[in-house]
């Protein structure tokens, strides 16, 4: 394996294990991905709407041998847990913690890679899944050690990665606060429109039927050091969206599209830019 290729254990995920034999019929009617059709060494991306239709929880559903594995933010894996107890009802679904620790294995300049070798692991298991969403974020590791010649790296170092790469993540969208359209959940293969009813579904479908969205997280790249999270972005006077997340020289932000085209943006009176990445005009509707 390329020296180049990076493994990171991602301390700020974790597991639910879901099991029971109803299990598939309990979250297809949930979550904004189809789990029906979910097979063997594969994941999707989704999430759990409010019923108004607002991102709650961020997941990927993991296909685990007669259950599966939910891959959760670990702060909230608790209140998610709990959600998913109340949806229950008479199901016969098992929900519980699991311990297994998340990886991820990825390129640092997002080429795509091969497929790991059979992952090895302390426990005598493991299983490698590619991310769902792009491509270009590799492979999700669970229950793994690294592979011979990656380099090992910090969690900090795959959040560069996608910030380079546009692609936001639970600290741009919060809790009940924005809609998963507006965070490219439908251009990262984070929702099904096709698989029938879940949680929240009547607004996502609607903002999808009607195709004009306005707002949409985008990379910003900016001089200097990193403003704060929910400084505004400026266009002239008009207020042109706000930032969600930064690092130095680069970040997300929720930006109104009618805004930006063309013009001159500022953030704590600098100049800053806006732009779509190449996997985002690929997939919106010309």
């Amino acid at each position: 394996m390329s020296e180049r290729v990076s493994f990171a254990h991602l301390p700020s995920r974790s597991l639910i294990a879901l099991g029971g034999e109803d299990w598939r019929n309990f979250l297809q009617g949930l979550i904004t991905q189809d789990v029906e059709t979910l097979g063997g060494g594969e994941a999707r991306f989704g999430a759990l709407l409010t019923p108004q239709g607002r991102l709650l929880y961020d997941l990927f559903v993991v296909a685990n041998g007669d259950g599966a594995w939910l891959d959760v933010e670990a702060e909230h894996r608790g209140a998610l847990a709990m959600r998913l107890t109340m949806y229950r009802l008479r199901a016969k679904v098992t929900i519980a913690a699991d311990e297994t620790p998340v990886s991820v294995l990825f390129d640092p300049e997002a080429q795509t890679l091969a497929p790991p070798p059979p992952a090895p692991s302390p426990q005598g298991g493991g299983v490698w899944v590619r991310d769902p969403r792009l491509p270009a974020l590799g492979w999700r590791g669970y229950g793994v050690s690294a592979p011979a010649g990656a380099a090992v790296v910090g969690e900090a170092e795959r959040e560069a990665q996608k910030l380079r790469l546009g692609v936001p993540g639970p600290a741009d969208w919060g809790s009940d606060k924005t809609y998963p359209i507006e965070a490219n959940f439908d251009l990262l293969n984070g929702i099904d429109f096709k698989k029938g009813c879940f949680v929240g579904q009547e607004t996502t479908s609607r903002m999808k039927r009607r195709g004009v969205i306005k707002n949409r997280m985008l990379p910003l790249s900016f001089e200097g050091g990193a403003p704060s999270a929910g400084a505004e972005v400026l266009a002239g006077e008009l207020r042109a969206g706000v930032v969600t997340s930064a690092a130095a020289g680069g970040g997300i932000g929720l930006m109104r599209l009618d805004r930006i085209d063309g013009a001159s943006l500022t953030v704590d009176g600098r100049p800053v830019r806006a732009e779509r990445p190449s996997w985002m005009s690929a997939k919106e509707p010309a």
